[in-house]
């Protein structure tokens, strides 16, 4: 039976919002849309955390950022994905050096003409934002990283973590010393994840390891500052997510059964506002998608394991599956970035 939905906050999605001081120098703003973005005082300058989508909010935020801390360069923007929300802003904050995953820099060096009028047209409801977006210029990350890297300025240290699940890309930013993580998309406060490009396991997974790092607060890519606790609440519905296909699967339903069947009992895990429920609905579908391909994949798998010895089947005939269960502390050690030739 799928849970119930929780009590919903007010989300300011489409304002521009007062800054937030979560730590002493360490500022975000829940009010912009695409993703909250965060920005670190040190001595030497600035390292931004993902800039806005919307070129109203970003240019508002450089001026909240100046206003904050007058005279300090803008050192680094890290962008936790490659998403337009949380990428696409990158332009309003040159001169700077753009640093995130390899994962990142290889989707967004694919940002075609095609993709800025497909960002424009996804707009065409609201006009007074598809305005601003006639002059897209893709910022590509100048310098990347594989598994992590360290920044250490003005006394202060970033740690960048690549985390996958919710995409190739995905990482992560632990300040050890505040005990603070922004952790991007990897974590939805009370809404639908969007997993149209995710690995369900690798989610899971990187909620696990976000769980031993020792963080007191977590800066999710979407909702408030939140616990490590908070974390559970995506897991269990993936891990949902994850039965209820391979159920279908294993009852010989299509895809798109499954979507058609299964859309219903994933919108109760989370609120659903009324005039986004058509949206909220097709990013269900979509990420059901997702995790019927790899059950599918994990499924046919475990049978020619099965054929061959390596499991028996169990007296219904069907493999022999684990989800994962233990906790896991598999953050890699910090390396030096490596700049793109």
């Amino acid at each position: 039976m799928a849970a119930r939905r929780r009590t919903s906050f007010k989300l300011g999605v489409t304002g521009l919002g007062e800054r937030q001081e979560i730590a002493p120098g360490l500022f975000i703003n829940t009010f912009y849309r695409g993703c909250t973005p965060g920005f670190v005082v040190t001595d030497e300058g600035l390292i931004l955390i993902d800039t806005p989508l919307i070129p109203k909010q970003a240019k508002d935020w450089r001026e909240q950022i100046e206003a904050e801390a007058p005279g300090l360069p803008i050192l680094y923007v890290f962008n936790t994905d490659h998403h337009r929300g949380h990428a696409l802003g990158n332009q309003y904050f040159l001169p700077t050096t753009v640093i995130a995953h390899e994962r990142a820099f290889k989707e967004m060096s694919g940002y075609t003409e095609n993709f800025k009028e497909r960002v424009y047209n996804s707009f065409k409801r609201e006009p007074e934002i598809q305005e601003q977006l006639t002059n897209i210029e893709i910022i590509l990350p100048d310098v990347t990283f594989t598994d992590c890297a360290r920044l250490k300025y003005g006394g202060r240290e970033i740690q960048l973590i690549y985390a996958g699940g919710h995409t190739p890309a995905t990482s992560i930013a632990w300040l050890p010393e505040e005990k603070i993580a922004f952790v991007g998309d990897i974590l939805w406060v009370d809404q639908h994840p969007y997993m149209a490009q995710a690995d369900s396991l690798e989610w899971i997974e990187a909620l696990r390891r976000i769980r031993t790092l020792g963080a007191e607060r977590l800066v999710p890519g979407h909702g408030p500052v939140c616990r490590p606790d908070d974390t559970h609440r995506v897991e269990k519905y993936i891990l949902f997510k994850r039965k209820r296909v391979r159920d279908y699967y294993r009852a010989g339903k299509t895809k798109n059964e499954a979507k058609s069947g299964l859309v219903g009992e994933m919108l109760e895990w989370f609120p659903v506002p009324l005039e986004r429920k058509a949206k909220i609905e097709s990013q269900i579908k979509s990420g059901i998608n997702r995790v019927y391909r790899e059950i599918q994949r994990e499924e046919e798998l475990a049978g020619a394991e099965s054929v061959n010895g390596a499991l028996q089947p169990p007296s219904n005939g069907a493999p022999v599956l684990h989800e994962p269960q233990a906790e896991a502390n598999l953050i890699p050690t910090p390396v030096a970035v490596e700049a793109n030739q």
